[in-house]
């Protein structure tokens, strides 16, 4: 498994990452150790969490993801072969069980997160500590375009830097990260971690897939000329580019077991219908649906490192097997035919 170092950081991570949000609802303890012990056969260091999982997030179950991989840490006695990486929410979409609903990025609820993470992984230190998504204003999550009608007080970004620096100081976390940000997002860490000698970002988490390139309206060459690395999620739109559901709509999976508003974005005719059409190319040259979404993201240059995940062992077989897939110039013209067709269709 190829390496790459994440961003201006010493963090020399897999080129694929073990996404783990279904440890605790979709899969148990048992099971979630077991994905973890096969990852590192196959090479991947990168394990990536949050205190919001597993998902879908309810009360009940809330920071259970973190404590099986701080049990499996104890166990397994290999926590210096590991990067571990996980998140703080942010300000309250709905989420209020977590911190008591103290979620914004000021130093009391950062430091009680921290150490809540701390806690459940049962580890002294964190490598990559990331902001799930901003505390301001911004399109995310589906959403297109931004609104300023919903403006909203917020913590400034020098104070949450400010507060990481410290935790970074007591040496809790090693680096820095943020998730669902914005080219202007990702512009202002920089700046602010350059003229105050702040902690800088090392990495951006942001959902990127075929049904989903919106990293690429800008965010490619921001990222590329600050040196801050892609984490992509999300590379397989939450098993629609698999084409299961294409193949039978009651297939078993997050989109059919969990409430369709919940993630109402992988449900639109548009994704539904790209989804049918990647299948096709893909069938049409050897390979699976699955194959070809996933060797999409491990060649994009902008792409630092894939989270993967999975509910089964065979299906994180196939997962990283797909490392090995290359696409031949037609096949990646082909899929650009059909995104420039279906997000074009005037042109």
């Amino acid at each position: 498994m190829d390496r790459v170092i994440l961003g201006t950081s010493d963090l020399d991570v897999s080129r694929i990452c073990l996404g783990t949000m279904t440890f605790g609802e979709q899969n148990a303890e048992a099971e979630a150790h077991s994905q973890l012990d096969y990852a590192l056969e196959r090479g991947i260091n990168f394990i990536d969490t949050a205190e919001m999982y597993p998902v879908m997030p309810r009360a009940e179950t809330q920071g259970r993801t973190e404590s099986h991989i701080g049990s499996w840490l104890k166990k397994s006695a290999r926590r210096a072969e590991v990067i571990i990486a996980t998140k703080a929410a942010g300000p309250s979409r709905g989420i209020s069980w977590i911190r008591n609903g103290g979620t914004d990025f000021d130093a009391r609820n950062l430091r009680t997160a921290v150490e809540d993470s701390l806690r459940r992984l049962q580890t002294d230190y964190i490598d990559l500590y990331q902001l799930h998504w901003p505390s301001r204003n911004v399109p995310m999550f589906g959403q297109n375009s931004f609104d300023p009608a919903k403006e909203k007080n917020h913590v400034p970004i020098e104070e949450t830097l400010v507060a990481l620096g410290e935790l970074i100081r007591e040496g809790k976390i090693r680096h820095v990260g943020v998730s669902n940000e914005t080219s202007w997002g990702v512009c202002e860490f920089i700046k602010q971690s350059e003229q105050r000698g702040l902690p800088r970002i090392a990495s951006i988490q942001n959902a990127y897939s075929l049904v989903n390139r919106g990293f690429e309206q800008g965010l490619d060459e921001t990222c590329f000329r600050t040196k801050v690395g892609l984490l992509a999620y999300s590379p397989l739109a939450f098993g629609q580019l698999t084409a299961k559901y294409a193949d039978d709509p009651k297939a078993n999976g997050r989109l059919t077991i969990f409430p369709p508003n919940w993630s109402p974005r992988y449900l639109r005719p548009s994704v539904i219908e790209a989804s049918r059409r990647y299948a096709r190319l893909a069938r049409e040259n050897g390979m699976t649906p699955t194959q070809l979404a996933l060797a999409w993201c491990y060649s994009r240059w902008f792409v630092a490192s894939t989270i993967i995940g999975a509910t089964s062992l065979a299906q994180l077989k196939e997962n990283i097997d797909a490392w090995n897939t290359k696409l031949t110039d037609d096949v990646v013209n082909a899929v650009n035919a059909i995104h420039t067709e279906l997000n074009n269709p005037a042109q």
